[in-house]
């Protein structure tokens, strides 16, 4: 039996009938759809999606937060790998399995200049981020996917520290994003790149390899107490970004990029 919490942001009955969804529930207002995920009970039915049309705590990779105002999409999805048949060592794989889905989602939709991942866990579109993915594993094996969209907002409103780096649907476009067609395109297309992580995890990373928006550039990324600086050749079909440095290719997993100043 589906399992609805509804409030406000889209119409959820469609939203279910029409996606994999067993769960799905929006609230006006939350500090952290991820939290809220992170909450649910071990018997809720999976996937369940989470939906805000407002966060004031959203949260980033590490101490990052998220600046999610009205308009934006603020989503997170509970699954449990297993069931969908993802082995255990691919799930270092899901955060690419839905940077490629909502690639694809957004250039489906909105035809924009250069989309595409942008290692570790970002979107950029035009050279500034549109969305930021979250992934988050709970005790039981059971993970959340928290993505966030800038789609009806606009820079125009973000704090200034935002309006150089980043970017929304609304103000590239110049047209609004209809939630329930962005939401039911993506939410088929992860259940499509799903499939494909638990049958060929290397197609995963082959898809966000061409899909990469760093070939080519230099990189400078700390991973742990280690600070590399390479030229980026894109991912490897295990997930990991291949860097070019002077002691040879480094194959990294995780790390976070030094911005330039």
């Amino acid at each position: 039996m589906r399992n609805v919490v509804a409030r406000s942001l889209v119409d959820l009955p469609p939203l279910l009938d029409r996606t994999f969804l067993a769960g799905a529930e929006q609230h006006d207002v939350l500090a952290s759809t991820n939290e809220r995920a992170r909450e649910l009970p071990p018997g809720t039915p999976l996937p369940h999606l989470v939906l805000a049309a407002e966060q004031t705590a959203g949260r980033g990779r590490g101490t990052n937060s998220w600046w999610t105002p009205r308009g934006s999409l603020a989503m997170s999805l509970l699954i449990d790998p297993a069931r969908h048949g993802i082995r255990s060592r691919d799930t270092l794989l899901v955060s690419l399995t839905a940077g490629v889905a909502l690639v694809e989602t957004v250039r489906t939709l909105a035809p924009l200049p250069a989309v595409g991942p942008h290692w570790p866990n970002d979107v950029f579109a035009a050279g500034r981020k549109l969305s930021g993915i979250l992934i988050e594993g709970l005790p039981d094996g059971r993970l959340v996917v928290g993505i966030g969209v800038n789609t009806n907002n606009t820079l125009a409103d973000a704090p200034p520290e935002l309006q150089a780096i980043a970017t929304t649907l609304r103000d590239l476009t110049a047209q609004p994003c209809d939630h329930m067609a962005f939401l039911l395109r993506l939410l088929n297309g992860l259940e499509t790149r799903i499939g494909q992580l638990a049958e060929c995890p290397a197609s995963i990373a082959r898809a966000a390899n061409e899909l990469c928006l760093q070939h080519g550039q230099e990189l400078t990324v700390l991973t742990g107490q280690e600070k590399l600086v390479g030229r980026c050749r894109g991912m490897g079909d295990d997930g990991a970004l291949l860097l070019t440095t002077r002691e040879g290719t480094k194959r990294v997993y995780s790390g976070a990029l030094v911005k330039k100043p």
